[in-house]
């Protein structure tokens, strides 16, 4: 197992870094959204070349490349024709004279690393001898695609929101953005912790853990809702919505 994870990480270490020359070229950093999705699906193409399949992999692969082209179009279609994303804007200003090197070690590896960790189930299904299907597996896949709706729809009902929104400070807070301030947040951490179930039966299927744990704690206390929300600190309707709405699971709001 620890070849493969140092083999999916030198392959994910030249992924990154070939979007970071890409970014250099056409002088956006918030390419590095686009590249997250692409990147697992590339994951999943690696392994398909260099692994034996079995049904338990294939399922999963699947499921991966479906999020991971979801969301890559979602982003490459909310970003086009629009300047770069305020936070990658914001580091461009910041970091001045060091920017080539911060961006490349700040965004690009360490999105990488990233990518890495949270790429461990997938590993796990690609190593692990085919076996009977197991209910971990039903269960893993309902609460996959329950996530996957939430995070669809979600991005949806904002795409639709900010096209036809009359005022540029009016703030969403309807459809699932009633019940929970980041229904895409939420449906993202319920994928990776559904794939983290259907792995667990496996070999190694408890080391996977590590996944949904990263990417739970990265959405909801890094570079997720912190980050997000502090654009709208001095932002008086998002407050009032904040005070009455849940910032991730989603809870009946409250009056």
């Amino acid at each position: 197992m620890l070849v493969t994870i140092f083999q999916i990480g030198l392959f994910i270490f030249c992924y990154v870094s070939v979007w970071f020359v890409i970014s250099l070229l056409i002088k956006r950093n918030d390419i590095a959204d686009i590249a997250w999705g692409l990147g697992f699906i590339s994951v999943v193409i690696f392994l398909f070349i260099t692994q034996a399949q079995t049904l338990q992999s294939s399922i999963v692969y699947l499921l991966t490349i479906i999020w991971g082209i979801r969301l890559a179009i979602h982003i490459g279609v909310r970003t086009k024709g629009k300047p770069e994303d305020f936070r990658y804007k914001k580091w461009r200003d910041e970091w001045g004279k060091y920017f080539v090197l911060r961006s490349y070690l700040q965004v690009y590896l360490l999105q990488g690393f990233f990518m890495w960790i949270i790429s461990v189930p997938i590993i796990v299904v690609s190593m692990a001898k085919n076996q009977p299907i197991s209910p971990f597996m039903f269960v893993g896949l309902i609460i996959w695609l329950i996530g996957f709706a939430f995070e669809s729809i979600g991005d949806y009902q904002l795409m639709q929101f900010i096209k036809h929104k009359q005022n540029k400070s009016d703030i969403m807070q309807t459809g699932l953005w009633k019940y929970t301030r980041h229904p895409n947040y939420f449906g993202e951490v319920l994928v990776w912790w559904g794939i983290f179930i259907m792995v667990l039966p496996l070999q190694y299927g408890i080391w996977a853990i590590i996944s949904p744990i990263t990417i739970s704690f990265l959405l909801l206390y890094v570079s997720g809702i912190p980050m997000l929300e502090a654009k709208y600190k001095d932002h008086q309707a998002f407050q009032d919505y904040k005070k009455r709405t849940s910032a991730f699971f989603p809870m009946v709001p409250k009056v």
